[in-house]
Formats: C-alpha cells, structure tokens, sequence
C-alpha cells in the first residue's frame, strides 16, 4: 500500500484533469478482475462486494488534488493562473510546478523583495501578483509550450524522513484512493461499490454524481484530514494528531456523522485495539456532505489520515496512520451487517 500511495502522488491530478490517476487505478482494478466504470463527470465505480445483505455500502476516496489554471500569458511570457482549489497564496512564491500534458518546468514568481515597497513586504501577497515563469522570452516563445486552460501541478517528489513519515504532495486525497485500492480486494458479505471521485477540492462534484448512480444506503469517505499539531496551535485548535491513528468525525461544516454507524466504527477500535482519534475540529468538509443528501439520504462518515500542511505543495502524513484506517474500515464493515441486516435504512 506505501508504493501504491508513493505512486499515485507522483502522479498530476488538479481537480477537473483526474485522467493520469484514474488510469492508474483503474490497471490496478483490472488486475484484481473486478467490474468498472467511468461516468460522464470522470468517476472511477468499482463494483467490489457481493449481491447479500439488506444494504449497499459505497466507499469514496478524492482522485483530485489542489492546483493552478493558467488564465493569461503576459508580453513578456510570464504565465498568470487562477487557483483549483482552496490555499494560502502565501505558499506560492519560490514554489516549482510542471504544467500541461508536456509537464513543462516552471517556477512561481513574484516581485523581489529588493524591489518591493514597505507596504507590499508587511502584507500577504495576492494571487493576481503571482506569475509562473517557465523561461520564455516573450508570449510567442511561451505559446510554443503554453495554451490557455492548461493545468499545473506542484513539483514535489514523496520522500521518506524522521520515523515513519511520508512527504508528498496529494496526500489528501491520495492517501484514501491507496487505502481504497486494498480495501476493493476484500471479499465483502453485501453490495459493495469503491467510488474515486473527481472534483472534490472544488465543490464535492464527483461524489455527488456518483452517490446519484450507486444509490447507497451506507457511505464511509477515506479522506487525508488537517493534521494541525505544530507550534502555535493548542488545545482544541489541534484537529488531529500525526501517529496516533485514523480520526473519526462527528460533524464538519458539510455533514453530521450518523450516529449508528459513527459508534460501531469506535467500538471497532476498541475491539481490535487500534488506535485511533477523534476530529476536534469541525471546519472543512469532503464527499460526506453531498452523499448525505443524496436520493432519500445516506449514512454517512469519514474516516481521515491525518496530514500536516494539506493543500500545499507538500504534505506529510505517519504511515502508521495510513495501515490502521485500512485495518480500522476493512474490520468494522465486515461486521456491519450484525448491526444493519433487518433495520430499515432510516430506523
């Protein structure tokens, strides 16, 4: 699972220009002759479980990632873009990124600080200052390389360091996509479908279109979530912790947890002696939110790795984190159906 996760973030997959990562995936779920489609918005379903039980389970990981458009080439050949996504624009300057099907090398620039004024060194600095600068000599040369609408990815290649940790850039969600791609070689005692979504970081599209299809009754999200216990932040600002396991969560700013299924997953952990954590935080959202009200609605949860500096150009997640939210979804729906067969769906 740690080369399948190594893989998939090597790989450019700014919302809305998923097709590199669902290839990937999508070899790998041929290998395993499971059934597959592809839905117009660019879904990735697998159907992975059997036709018993009295419910059908859906699982959904993001294939997307946070990233930049280029919306404007400049005179001189500098490259203005717009944001896919949620970030600080603080994050940007000095940042490489690969652009396009070519991946062509660009760097992103902003006015030195020898040049600024006192006023511009005090203040944040502001996307529409930004430039991406890929060496062209003018806006001919850079539109030899260059078109309008085409996609960068930040350059950032995994690396390990410290104990146990991974740096990589599309953490969130990739990290899920690698869990899911275990988890679909199950054999599960229900319906089972594995959605990798599209567009996820720039509204929940994807989710809401497939939640559309699968028509699920259960739905469990494998999300990389805010890991924010760094200098700086304490108490209960620290959402979730690095190495002390998957986070569960109650509520985010897109969904409430049903709470059935919320409490059989904590008493999975507490069965199999896995670690784990709960979200104290509530900001955010993730696919949870569009599935819930979906159809006649959904139970929902999210399960999280926990990652530092999500929606950056990298990101760190334990992989101890990242084998006990497998062992923690894998064990806890195996045994859904001693709490689900023979309830109806809204009991």
């Amino acid at each position: 699972m740690i080369q399948t996760l190594i893989d998939l973030t090597r790989i450019d997959g700014v919302s809305g220009n998923e097709e590199q990562v669902r290839k990937y995936i999508k070899e790998r779920v041929e290998k395993y002759g499971l059934e597959y489609m592809t839905d117009t918005i660019g879904n990735l379903i697998v159907k992975a479980g059997g036709k018993g039980g009295n419910f059908k389970v859906m699982l959904a990981a993001h294939m997307d990632e946070v990233g930049l458009i280029v919306n404007h080439i400049t005179d001189d050949g500098k490259l203005k873009f717009a944001a896919v996504g949620g970030f600080d624009a603080r994050i940007l300057t000095g940042q490489h990124v690969r652009i396009g099907d070519a991946k062509i090398p660009g760097v992103i620039g902003y006015k030195s600080i020898h040049l600024q004024e006192k006023k511009e060194r005090e203040s944040a600095v502001k996307l529409k200052d930004l430039y991406i600068d890929i060496g062209a000599k003018d806006r001919e040369d850079a539109e030899k390389y260059i078109k309008l609408g085409d996609y960068a990815a930040f350059s950032s290649e995994p690396v390990f360091f410290g104990k146990d940790r991974l740096k990589a850039k599309a953490l969130d969600d990739r990290a899920g996509c690698a869990v899911l791609l275990e988890l679909v070689k199950e054999k599960w005692p229900f319906e089972l479908y594995a959605c990798f979504t599209v567009q996820e970081e720039i509204g929940l599209r994807g989710a809401t279109v497939a939640a559309k299809r699968v028509a699920p009754d259960i739905a469990v999200v494998l999300e990389g979530t805010t890991c924010a216990d760094v200098p700086e932040v304490s108490g209960h600002e620290i959402s979730t912790k690095m190495g002390k396991g998957p986070a569960l969560t109650f509520m985010d700013r897109t969904a409430i947890a049903d709470s059935t299924l919320l409490r059989h997953f904590e008493s999975t952990v507490k069965n199999e002696s896995i670690p784990f954590q709960w979200k104290q935080t509530v900001s955010g959202g993730n696919d949870a939110g569009k599935i819930q009200v979906s159809g006649s609605g959904v139970r929902v949860l999210a399960v999280s790795v926990p990652c530092r500096y999500i929606h950056s150009p990298v990101s760190v997640l334990d992989i101890n984190d990242l084998e006990n939210t497998k062992e923690l979804v894998k064990k806890a729906l195996l045994t859904l159906p001693l709490v689900f067969d023979g309830r109806q769906k809204n009991d």
